[in-house]
């Protein structure tokens, strides 16, 4: 998502050369291309929820690697089967290995919030339907 920044190629072109250099293992290359696909399928909605999350951090505003790093972490904690904890603990360490700091404490902060969110979301949904199936 990093070097799709530039503009020079997709995302997705990107991530198969990489895939292809690395000789990624299966698991780890879908992981990769499901992460990769909702960022860019969702992109939208993924920089909405940043503003929403961090209104002192516009999404414009972040460093690319930054915004790239909250992007790849949004779209695997909202759209893959990675537990959330999980994914928000490795998106964690990698703010903090890539960015610093100040990084790693924004992308807990926006996961956790985000991560929250959609727990609760989920909850109502599911509360609805059982209320909504005993009428």
């Amino acid at each position: 998502m990093f070097e799709a920044e530039f503009g020079q190629r997709t995302a997705a072109a990107i991530l198969e050369r990489q895939l292809a250099d690395l000789g990624a293992d299966v698991a780890a290359a879908e992981l990769a291309r499901t992460i990769v696909g909702a960022v860019a399928e969702h992109r939208v909605e993924i920089d909405a929820r940043i503003e929403a999350s961090a209104p002192q951090y516009p999404v414009v505003q972040l460093a690319r690697m930054d915004r790239s790093i909250l992007r790849c972490a949004i779209g695997e904690v909202l759209h893959s089967r990675t537990p959330p904890r999980v994914a928000i603990a490795e998106w964690v360490e990698l703010a903090r290995i890539y960015s610093g700091d100040p990084m790693r404490r924004l992308v807990n902060g926006v996961l956790g919030r985000i991560a929250r969110e959609t727990q609760a979301d989920q909850t109502n949904s599911s509360e609805e339907g059982v209320s909504g199936h005993h009428l």
